[in-house]
């Protein structure tokens, strides 16, 4: 459980598993990576780089090597490893209550952002 630990008014610091955790969910692209795969499973690259299309494959790589590291994505390579799959892990799956609130909170709140994003563009 992520806690914030509060001794007094004046002396607040936060958790560092929380610190942690935000280390990898707030990292560009990272978040776009797991919502995909909680809903399409299995993907390959290819297929993956194709639902986050303004992210650089390289940089896509970086996020895929480091979600793999953090025991949240795995990859999955097969005979003669001409085939390559990405896949949440059990601790990656585990994130679909949190990207859930995530969808919930920005159903509530960010049709004005999106509002001016389409102004700008």
């Amino acid at each position: 459980m992520l806690k914030t630990v509060t001794t007094t008014e004046d002396d607040f610091s936060l958790c560092p598993k929380f610190t942690k955790t935000f280390s990898i969910l707030g990292k560009k692209w990272n978040g776009m990576i797991i919502e995909v795969l909680l809903h399409e499973k299995t993907q390959r690259f290819k297929d993956l780089a194709g639902h986050i299309q303004k992210c650089s494959d390289r940089v896509l790589c970086e996020r895929l090597r480091e979600l793999e590291q953090e025991g949240i994505v795995e990859r999955r390579t097969y005979k003669g490893g001409s085939r390559i799959e990405y896949a949440l892990t059990q601790r990656g799956k585990e994130l679909s209550p949190v990207m859930a609130a995530v969808h919930n909170w920005s159903d509530k709140w960010c049709d004005e952002a999106l509002d001016q994003m389409e102004k700008i563009s």
